[in-house]
């Protein structure tokens, strides 16, 4: 069986050892590659599995590729709490070592830039939700009205009683949605004068997050590790500032969202 290279990240060389029990994609430990005083932080993965061929039919397997998303991140966490990553996308493969260095020579300059510039720094990221908005779009009994409320709403006696809570209901969901735009504006306007960077990612589809509610921001902000805290504590002090709104903090990451680099290849596995 031939051993292809999984790389997960570039980072500065470490100060000390990888932990001997980091266990990478399919269950490999990680290892450095240096290469002109940077590494690639590496592990050996099949390439029964990893080939061009294989990943095309990888990918459509969701445990296989929640197992090693999962696997992915851990090394990257891994790395985030010790030093600064330039995080890989995943399921970055190369040939052999020889390979993965050349990747480090051809992109070195940027390699170098991005750790100059995010040394010190991680990323947060901030979801606002607009909660009881699974209702939008109007149904024929008032169900969002009631939700809202706490209690049913009436049952319409006539089509002019029907269309005036069709009405009421959309004019409410307009005014909640004003105020819910409102919100997650001036937070967002905190948080990056409180941030070193910040970027505006589309809103989640609730079909594929599984999270409630409609998602109105999805943030990301560079932070320094040093006032980490502070950025926390202005999140945490807004997150009942309003009903019906729910506020989502995650973090600390590695900064996938400002590395500035462009989308690497899958490498070269054959």
């Amino acid at each position: 069986m031939t051993a292809l290279r999984y790389v997960y990240a570039v980072c500065r060389p470490l100060t000390a050892p990888l932990q001997a029990e980091l266990r990478g994609v399919a269950g490999a430990p990680a290892r450095q590659l240096e290469h002109h005083g940077m590494i690639a932080v590496v592990s050996q993965v099949p390439d029964s599995d990893f080939s061009e061929e294989a990943l095309r039919t990888r990918l459509e397997d969701m445990d296989w590729l929640t197992a090693t998303a999962r696997a992915h991140q851990n090394v990257i966490d891994a790395l985030t709490g010790v030093t600064t990553p330039l995080p890989l996308r995943m399921a970055t493969v190369f040939r052999d070592d020889s390979a993965v260095r050349v990747m480090m020579e051809k992109r070195e300059d940027a390699f170098r830039h991005a750790l100059d510039r995010l040394d010190g720094r991680v990323e947060w990221g901030v979801k606002i939700f607009m909660e009881n908005a699974d209702g939008e779009g109007g149904g024929d009994g008032g169900e969002d009205t009631g939700a809202r409320t706490g209690s049913a709403a009436p049952k319409a006696m006539s089509g002019r009683d029907y269309l005036r809570q069709r009405r009421m209901r959309t004019t409410a969901r307009e005014e909640q949605w004003q105020k819910v735009e409102e919100f997650a504006r001036r937070l967002h306007e905190s948080l990056s004068a409180q941030a070193e960077d910040s970027r505006l990612h589309a809103p989640q589809n609730p079909q594929l997050s599984g999270a409630a509610g409609r998602n109105v921001l999805n943030a990301a902000y560079l932070v320094p590790r040093a006032r980490s805290e502070e950025f926390v504590t202005l999140v945490d002090r807004t997150k009942d500032d309003t009903p019906g709104i729910r506020v989502e903090l995650t973090g600390p990451w590695a900064a996938y969202s400002f590395t500035g680099l462009a989308e690497e290849s899958a490498g070269e596995p054959t």
